[in-house]
C-alpha cells in the first residue's frame, strides 16, 4: 500500500517532460482569475455578493462566454470571458479585448518572421508545435497581415511632416526583382535626422532606376506634406538625386558618400596600388580641416600622376565640392555625414532577403513588405551625436571646419 502511495505521489509531481503543459495550465488559470477580478472591480462586489451601495453599478454577472483560444508567446491557452448584463454600455475587457486571438508580442512576431525569411506556407509547420494546435497560423492569417501592412503603408506614405524638424537627409535606392515586372524597380528611401537626435524614415517608394524624375517626385511629395528643407542631403553617386534636389530644395547642401567615391577611384587603379591609395583617400575623409583635405588631395593626385593613373586623379576632382560639404557642419556630426551608412545599414539585410525570397509578384507588394521591415529596423536606429548642435544647425547656425562661425558674412555663408 505504501509503495502504491509513493508511486502516485511521484507521478503527480511536475516533471521536465510536462513542464510546458504545466506552465500553460498555470497561466490559463491565472488569466481566468484576472478576468473575473476585472468584473469584481467593475461591479464593486464579488460573485454571489449583493449590491450594497445605492449608487453601485447596476450590472450583474451572466455566466461565461464560449471557450476561446488565445495565443501567447508561451503557447495557446483557452479562457472563458465573463459576461455582464444590465450595464448602460457594453462591457469590454481591458485584459482580453473582443476579437483578439493573439497577444501583442505574437502579433509582432509573425510579421517579423515572415519578413526575415519564413515563407507563408511554412508558418504552420514551423510554429504549431511551439504555439499549440489552436494557434492562428494559417496562410490566410498571414495574407490578412499583408493586407493590413499595405493599408498601414498607404496611410504612412501620406502623413503630414510639418512637425518634424529635419536637419539631415540620407537617401539611397535598393533594386528589387519583382516576379511579374519586366524591369528591376528601385526602392527610393529617405531617412531624416531630426533636431532631437532621432532618425526616422520619411519616404519609401518605387522609382525607375533612381532617375531625376523619380527622385524629384519623392522630394516634391515630401515638400507637399510639409517637410522643411534639410540643411544637408547625403547620398551616393547617382546624378538623379542631385538634379532633383536642385529643383525642389535648391538651398540644401549636397554631400556625396565617401565610401562610394573611394570604391570608384580604386576601380581606376591597379590592384597592387589599392592598399596605399585607400590609406591616402581615408586620410582625406578624416582630415581635421578643409585645408588639410585639399592638401592631401593634391598629394594624392601627384601620386596618381607618377603611377600613370590620371583617370583616378580626375575622378577624385569630379564632385569634390560634394565630397567636402560636411566640413561646414559641426565636427560632432561628421561621423554621420561622411557616408550614407545610416540609410544603407538597414538595407544591407533587406537586400539579402529580397534577393533570396522570390515572393514579390508586384512592386506594390514589395514596397509594403520593405516598408514594414524598415519600421522594424527603425526601432533600433542609433541616435545622432550632440543633439543640442542639431537644433542650432536647424535654426541656421553656420560652421566651418566643424566650428561655429559667430560673425557670418554673405561670402562665408555661401
Amino acid at each position: 500500500m505504501q509503495k502504491q502511495t509513493t508511486e502516485h505521489t511521484r507521478s503527480s509531481r511536475p516533471a521536465w517532460e510536462g513542464l510546458e503543459t504545466l506552465m500553460r495550465e498555470k497561466i490559463q488559470g491565472w488569466l481566468q482569475d484576472l478576468l473575473e477580478e476585472e468584473v469584481n472591480e467593475l461591479l464593486s462586489r464579488r460573485k454571489s455578493e449583493r449590491r450594497q451601495a445605492v449608487d453601485a453599478v447596476a450590472g450583474y454577472r451572466n455566466g461565461f462566454g464560449k471557450p476561446r483560444h488565445l495565443t501567447l508567446s508561451c503557447g495557446t491557452i483557452a479562457v472563458r470571458r465573463p459576461r455582464v448584463r444590465g450595464l448602460e454600455q457594453r462591457f469590454e475587457s481591458r485584459i482580453l479585448p473582443l476579437f483578439r486571438r493573439q497577444s501583442q508580442e505574437v502579433r509582432d512576431l509573425l510579421p517579423e518572421l515572415y519578413l526575415h525569411g519564413l515563407a507563408q506556407g511554412d508558418f504552420d509547420l514551423a510554429l504549431r508545435g511551439l504555439l499549440g494546435e489552436h494557434a492562428p497560423l494559417s496562410a490566410s492569417s498571414v495574407a490578412r497581415l499583408k493586407e493590413k501592412w499595405q493599408a498601414e503603408y498607404e496611410s504612412w506614405a501620406t502623413r503630414r511632416l510639418d512637425e518634424l524638424e529635419v536637419v539631415y537627409l540620407w537617401v539611397d535606392g535598393v533594386y528589387v526583382k519583382a516576379g511579374l515586372e519586366k524591369e528591376k524597380a528601385a526602392m527610393l528611401v529617405a531617412l531624416a535626422g531630426l533636431s532631437d537626435g532621432s532618425k526616422t524614415v520619411v519616404a519609401l517608394t518605387s522609382g525607375y532606376r533612381e532617375s531625376t524624375e523619380s527622385w524629384a517626385g519623392v522630394l516634391r511629395d515630401l515638400r507637399a506634406r510639409g517637410m522643411n528643407a534639410p540643411k544637408l542631403v547625403i547620398g551616393d553617386g547617382h546624378l538623379g538625386i542631385w538634379a532633383a534636389l536642385r529643383s525642389v530644395y535648391p538651398e540644401t547642401r549636397e554631400q556625396r558618400c565617401w565610401n562610394h567615391r573611394v570604391l570608384n577611384v580604386l576601380d581606376k587603379l591597379p590592384k597592387a596600388h589599392h592598399a596605399q591609395a585607400t590609406l591616402m583617400l581615408r586620410a582625406m575623409a578624416y582630415a581635421e580641416t578643409l585645408q588639410e583635405a585639399e592638401r592631401l588631395k593634391a598629394k594624392f593626385q601627384q601620386w596618381c600622376q607618377k603611377k600613370g593613373a590620371e583617370q583616378a586623379a580626375s575622378l577624385l576632382e569630379r564632385d569634390w565640392e560634394r565630397m567636402i560639404a560636411f566640413f561646414r557642419f559641426p565636427k560632432e556630426h561628421w561621423p554621420h555625414l561622411r557616408t550614407s551608412n545610416p540609410v544603407e545599414s538597414p538595407f544591407a539585410a533587406l537586400r539579402l532577403r529580397t534577393d533570396a525570397a522570390k515572393r514579390f509578384k508586384k512592386v506594390a507588394n514589395a514596397t509594403a513588405m520593405l516598408w514594414r521591415l524598415l519600421m522594424v529596423a527603425e526601432k533600433r536606429f542609433r541616435r545622432l551625436h550632440a543633439p543640442h548642435l542639431l537644433r542650432e544647425v536647424h535654426l541656421g547656425a553656420q560652421y566651418m571646419n566643424g566650428n561655429r562661425v559667430r560673425n557670418v558674412t554673405r561670402e562665408a555663408a555661401a
